[in-house]
């Protein structure tokens, strides 16, 4: 296995004011070991003077490329899709490192996920295969050690008994689901969640009418008596997450930061304002830690960020080269 440019211990607590060093040398490592972003560099006849001129690598690519550093790896994750979708493949050298990174940034969040008893209402993604959120949260229920966490796939009446149960308890929850899921759920069994976090992890998509965030807040806290819903945002071509803890405004860990690209100029990038965001993963090194989203969105000053809608990126320009 080639080896990285840094310590990977170091990712986990890397101080603010080094961020841009870090992120240059594991640019230069990828665009000299990884032959896709190779390329795209080398067309985008770039370099890393700043954050902001740093190349990007649209996410369509992990559909039609394999976006990786070293032999090719055992484990594959997938994104979800129909029939006539193309996922994206991110193939992880290490899953190791996932796990570190999953759990460094639970921990900076939320604290030890054995003081939790932790639930997943995540059907989508537990009726396929090689889902990057169902293995973490599976390690994260096994990490709880808590008898009653565990996942959910359309059983309302058991998750809805465990959840009064743990009320009763005055057990700390943590519950995680996917959008369309905890709106069946939520509608179907009102209650009044006072020791449960509720933590939403998009997927309307495909499912039913899509709710804007605001409309999924109301419905959740109106209907399971708690005010703040809080959110996820991660996505399988990474390996890192954010958390919106209040207010829809995602933070990052410090591995982790969010810019912004004008929406008709995919290389105009910006590290504030509304755009298309591009994400700088540190933890994804053995893949590509500079992607270019999908979604539309708006950076603050402080580095937090808030996800708007999604644009149609066959309307980006630059973003076919490479795919086949």
């Amino acid at each position: 296995m080639i080896q990285p440019p840094i310590a990977i211990q170091d990712l986990w607590t890397l101080p603010k004011e080094d961020f841009f060093r870090v992120s240059k040398k594991i640019f230069e490592w990828q665009a000299a070991h990884n032959e896709v972003y190779q390329q795209w560099v080398n067309l985008n006849k770039a370099d890393a003077q700043h954050l902001t001129s740093i190349p990007f690598l649209p996410i369509s690519f992990y559909k039609t490329q394999e976006i990786i550093i070293g032999p090719k790896p055992s484990t594959l994750f997938e994104s979800s899709g129909t029939t006539q979708d193309r996922v994206s493949k991110h193939w992880v050298q290490d899953t190791l490192l996932y796990e570190q990174s999953f759990l460094n940034c639970f921990n900076l969040f939320y604290g030890n996920p054995s003081n939790y008893c932790i639930l997943g209402l995540l059907p989508s993604y537990l009726e396929r295969k090689h889902s990057s959120l169902v293995y973490m949260v599976d390690h994260l229920i096994k990490t709880s050690k808590h008898p009653d966490s565990g996942f959910y796939l359309d059983d309302f009446n058991k998750l809805d008994a465990t959840l009064k149960k743990l009320e009763v308890k005055q057990q700390p929850v943590w519950l995680i689901g996917v959008s369309f899921a905890l709106t069946d759920f939520a509608q179907a069994y009102p209650q009044k969640l006072r020791h449960t976090i509720v933590l939403e992890t998009g997927g309307m998509k495909g499912r039913k009418t899509e709710l804007t965030r605001e409309e999924l807040q109301d419905v959740l806290s109106r209907n399971l008596g708690t005010e703040n819903i809080q959110s996820e945002y991660g996505m399988t071509e990474l390996l890192s997450q954010a958390y919106a803890i209040k207010e829809g405004l995602f933070k990052c860990p410090a591995w982790m930061k969010v810019l912004v690209a004008d929406e008709e100029d995919p290389l105009a990038l910006k590290e504030t304002g509304r755009g298309v965001l591009h994400v700088i993963d540190l933890a994804n090194i053995y893949s590509c830690s500079f992607i270019a989203t999908e979604d539309l969105g708006e950076v603050f000053a402080d580095g937090s960020f808030k996800v708007i809608g999604r644009v149609d990126a066959s309307e980006r320009r630059g973003c076919s080269l490479l795919v086949v």
